[in-house]
């Protein structure tokens, strides 16, 4: 037996952000003390990169020096955003825009620019650069490293291009099923989050938040706070969430990740219990600032400062919006096509509606993560010294991790060739014929989703033809001669993501004929924020009447799922030997899913979230008990069971995995206690295999009513066939506590139960404790 001890109390414990440096602190100061109003208040906007500059006739973007002096010798412009026309230039374009942005900055004010990039899963907005699977993906594999690591590589791609800043990680909570940005997330769970959230911020930005290198960039933490629960389910449109939720669950990989360093963090652009995030004091300033003592950048999203007033509707015009939105905490404002806040903004200073004590603080906090980024002295880098970029080192790892994100649902016995012994659908045998079909079966942009090449993803095909589709991958893979191809549904790339050309099911119908195995690959186009708002959950007629059709064949059907978000398939998942869900697995995901149905790769991924089968049924794991209402007889035949297609954490493999001796070594605690909790994890299958192991909670009795159970703790670990470990989890007391009706923490006396999988022991709190303090 092999004995594994993992401190998986890990990054959010382990990881605090350093205090500050003195001398760097002194060259902000100086800095700050001789600059104008004019400029204070020029280093608070951000701006798009288009107003600087104009197409060529090739379409080819270059800084206009017309352009950039105005705004940078006018209005002092501190900060720009955005690829320009929202679309990837190469990285010798690049090295030529920030160059020229860099030079006219420093001419023009003497403070380097900060500029940003929505480098959501890897070099999105770089043509060459490396594609990563998407964050819920990386939720999935349930493993930190593949996460730091992934974000190392981003940040190498990002800085080799100058651009010292990334609006990422998204660490919102992926709870609401309909919600367009689900699949930018960690998963639905709080814990996932934190620990994904702090091993990305530590690859972005490196191991001391003062000093971060020319490898390294500055991380944005976003959508600062409850943006991933909209009521409606669609983006941008007011959460309600109740106060002790908000602080426990949501708060949760924020604070984790300022702990961590996090050099700034992006506002949600919607309200929580009827008042706008951008102008809320309490969670910006008090929450955030106030409480923890972080000293980072807090920016607005896209326009929000004037939402205030045009969409929220709580400010007369775009000064009282500012007003509001500066006085609340917003340290820097996206505007981003017009600098014409810059005077209202010295206006409310002059005027005495800001105070210069609030503006002092905010450019302070601008100045510092510019020195921190080192771009005084380095506001440019030499794509020359950065030989790794768009490399086989970050395709291996892109390739890694999107291998461990996939997760397969389900496996069922089947028979084929005539055979009259059963055995599990996948992987497929050698020399198998197969059928493949479905609208994503032959296109890159559904591999990569939003945020790919440009902000829909709706061009990826013309930018990333040098990979594999899945249809080509499965011909690598099976051989071309065994795969044949007929969609039967194909997406209409001249319109909406979700329409659909007219289906042509019987030819798909037809090309079954001879197969041994139909795979549908079926899901959704690529999409981003409000346009990939929705009005049904549940998967297109078309796609779901083609498996239907197909079914009726005979033929043995894999379901692969190709999907942002969980489209409802109740009624074709029976239909169904296996299915596979890969989400959005990035550039390599065509060519991970054929070594997954193959064989040649083991399946480990897990699901992060929970997986409706109904649209009246939306839930989380961590659902009250309350909620699992059995049906009442009589005359109110009342029905609240919580339904779903697929539980959080649920992924099968190819081997199988037995847990035991689950035992923790106090079985009485109070606050202070650490407790060690181990079991046993043995590879009973013929393979070897990595297995997700997840240590949960549950509060028998509490105060208010406890939630059935909480992911506290996870692990992953390879096992060789016949292989045993004995996993170990270093789990804080304090950690099963949790915030009561009254806003504070506490930890109550009484039993709890600890499980992984099948295992579970008891332990008792001896005594009640609540904190004084806002966190614990």
């Amino acid at each position: 037996m092999i004995v594994s001890t993992t401190m998986l109390a890990s990054c959010t414990k382990q990881t605090a952000a350093t205090g500050q440096d003195a001398a760097l602190e002194a060259k902000v100061e100086e800095t700050l003390s001789r600059l104008t109003t004019e400029e204070k208040v020029g280093q608070m906007m951000q701006l798009v990169t288009d107003l600087f500059g104009t197409n060529d006739a090739n379409g080819v973007f270059h800084i206009d020096p017309a352009k950039a002096d105005t705004l940078f010798s006018k209005y002092k412009i501190g900060s720009i955003l955005n690829a320009p026309n929202t679309c990837a230039p190469t990285a010798e374009q690049w090295q030529e825009i920030m160059a020229d942005i860099q030079e006219l900055s420093m001419k023009h004010i003497g403070v380097p620019c900060l500029f940003g990039l929505d480098q959501n899963h890897g070099s999105t907005y770089t043509q060459g650069g490396t594609l990563f699977p998407q964050n819920i993906n990386v939720g999935a594999t349930f493993n930190r490293d593949i996460a730091r690591r992934s974000a190392e590589a981003t940040a190498y791609e990002t800085r080799a291009v100058s651009v010292p800043w990334t609006f990422s990680p998204t660490i919102d909570l992926g709870r609401d099923a309909r919600w367009p940005r689900l699949y930018e997330n960690f998963g639905e769970d709080c814990y996932v989050n934190a620990e994904m959230g702090v091993a990305q911020t530590l690859g972005f930005q490196g191991e001391d938040p003062n000093h971060v290198d020319q490898h390294h960039v500055a991380v944005s933490l976003k959508h600062y706070l409850g943006y991933g629960v909209p009521w409606t389910g669609k983006d941008r449109t007011p959460a309600y969430i109740a106060p002790a939720q908000l602080r426990e669950k949501y708060y949760a990989p924020y604070l984790a990740c300022v702990k961590a360093g996090a050099h700034s963090v992006m506002v949600n652009s919607a309200s929580i219990n009827g008042l706008p995030v951008h102008a809320n004091h309490e969670l910006l300033t008090v929450w955030l600032k106030e409480q923890t003592g972080w000293d980072g950048v807090l920016i607005t999203d896209w326009a929000d400062v004037n939402n205030l007033y045009t969409r929220e509707m709580i400010a007369r015009d775009k000064k009282d919006a500012l007003r509001i939105a500066i006085n609340a905490g917003i340290d820097m404002v996206m505007e981003p096509y017009s600098a014409d806040a810059c005077p209202l903004l010295k206006e409310l200073v002059d005027e005495g509606a800001i105070p210069m004590s609030r503006i002092d603080d905010a450019v302070r906090r601008v100045l510092r993560m510019k020195y921190r980024l080192d771009l005084f002295d380095h506001p440019t880098q030499r794509l020359a010294d950065y030989p790794k970029f768009g490399g086989k080192e970050f395709a291996q790892l892109a390739l890694e991790g999107a291998v461990e994100s996939m997760v397969l649902l389900k496996n069922a016995q089947c028979t084929m060739h005539n055979s009259q012994l059963a055995s599990p659908m996948l992987p497929l045998e050698k020399g198998v014929t197969i059928l493949l079909t479905g609208p994503n079966a032959n296109q890159m942009r559904c591999l990569n989703g939003g945020w790919s090449y440009t902000w829909q993803g709706d061009r990826t095909d013309e930018f990333a033809s040098q990979y594999n589709t899945i249809y080509e991958a499965m011909c690598n893979e099976f051989g071309e001669a065994n795969v044949r191809l007929a969609q039967g549904v194909t997406y209409n790339e001249k319109g909406k993501w979700w329409e659909e050309n007219e289906p042509d099911i019987a030819a798909a119908v037809s090309a079954a004929q001879g197969v041994d195995v139909i795979v549908a690959c079926i899901g959704e186009n690529s999409y981003t924020e409000t346009p990939g708002n929705l009005t049904d959950l549940t998967l297109s007629e078309n796609q779901r009447n083609l498996v239907k059709a197909l079914a009726r064949t005979g033929k043995p059907i894999v379901l692969v799922l190709n999907e942002g978000r969980p489209r409802i398939l109740a009624d074709i998942e029976p239909l169904a030997k296996a299915v596979v869900h890969i989400m959005i697995p990035g550039n390599y995901g065509g060519d991970a899913l054929a070594g997954l149905l193959s064989g040649r790769y083991n399946f480990s991924g897990r699901l992060p979230f929970t997986y409706p089968s109904e649209i009246n049924s939306l839930t989380n794991y961590d659902f009250k008990k309350s909620e699992e209402t059995a049906t009442m007889e009589g005359a109110y035949d009342y029905n609240a069971r919580v339904t779903q297609q697929w539980g959080f954490g649920h992924g099968l493999s190819y081997t199988t995995f037995e847990y035991a001796n689950m035992k923790v070594d106090k079985q009485n605690f109070t606050r202070d206690d650490v407790l060690t909790v181990s079991l046993d994890v043995t590879n009973t299958g013929q393979r070897a295999g990595k297995e997700s192991v997840l240590l949960f909670s549950s509060d028998v009795i509490a105060s208010m009513v406890p939630d059935g159970r909480r992911l506290r703790q996870f692990d992953k670990v390879e096992l060789q066939p016949g292989e045993t470990r004995t996993v170990s989890f270093q789990l804080p007391a304090a950690d099963l506590a949790f915030v009561g009706y009254d806003g504070r923490w506490r930890l109550e006396e009484g039993d709890f139960v600890l499980s992984a999988g099948l295992q579970g022991v008891t332990v008792h709190c001896d005594k009640t404790y609540v904190w004084d303090t806002p966190n614990r």
